[in-house]
């Protein structure tokens, strides 16, 4: 059975651009795997904790001298890295916040990567190589090639080393740009923009549903 791992990062309970193009991405999914396999987590509504010493720790201590706090820290990894390495294709949908990705996904990313169990390095056989990856992506201000803060984007290129460079996925990145566009001062000119670049990002995020739906229907 396909196994679809989705991981929402926004924070807004309504109105998420990231939530509304990750649900335009599941309604092709759905469509195409009725009754497959979908592990969710909204880390806004519930969030993973921040890596801290006991979490550190006890994926590299044995588990007969492991305390009780690690042996909870070292639990919760697992079923982190169990839900990762078990996924046919992945899907993360999540704003930039403060030109970065927000800190509960990189509190999953951080839980979730273990080096010889999900993150492999140095040679080491990758059973995650190719899979594929889409990132769903929100941009409150305009980020994309050209722009004039182009620069200041790091959250497409980070998530690509993390996902792409780091775990060997086939990584899509898909974006829509100036999501503030008519609800933040000063950007009102840019509402007729916004929608534009909404509208696209919706035709290719469906076409990109279609995409990893038809490899998996072939396989």
């Amino acid at each position: 059975m396909t196994h679809l791992l989705h991981i929402d990062a926004s924070s807004s309970a309504e109105g998420s651009v990231s939530k509304a193009l990750a649900a335009a991405y599941r309604k092709v999914w759905d469509a195409e795997h009725p009754g497959a396999k979908v592990t969710y987590r909204d880390l806004g509504t519930d969030p993973l904790p921040h890596l801290d010493d006991d979490a550190l720790t006890a994926v590299i201590t044995p588990a007969e001298s492991h305390t009780e706090k690690q042996r909870a820290a070292g639990a919760l990894r697992d079923e982190l890295v169990a839900e990762l390495v078990s996924a046919d294709t992945l899907l993360i949908s999540a704003p930039m916040y403060n030109w970065g990705i927000p800190s509960n996904l990189k509190a999953w990313i951080d839980q979730a990567f273990i080096v010889g169990r999900s993150l492999f390095v140095g040679g080491m056989p990758n059973p995650l190589a190719g899979r594929p990856a889409t990132v769903l992506l929100a941009y409150g201000g305009g980020y994309g090639p050209g722009a004039p803060q182009e620069a200041w984007n790091h959250a497409d290129p980070y998530l690509k080393t993390a996902i792409a460079d780091g775990l060997g996925f086939d990584f899509a990145a898909i974006s829509a740009q100036l999501t503030l566009a008519g609800r933040v001062p000063g950007m009102d000119h840019l509402t007729d923009l916004a929608e534009q670049s909404m509208k696209e990002a919706l035709v290719q995020t469906e076409e990109r549903a279609r995409k990893v739906s038809a490899g998996f229907a072939t396989a």
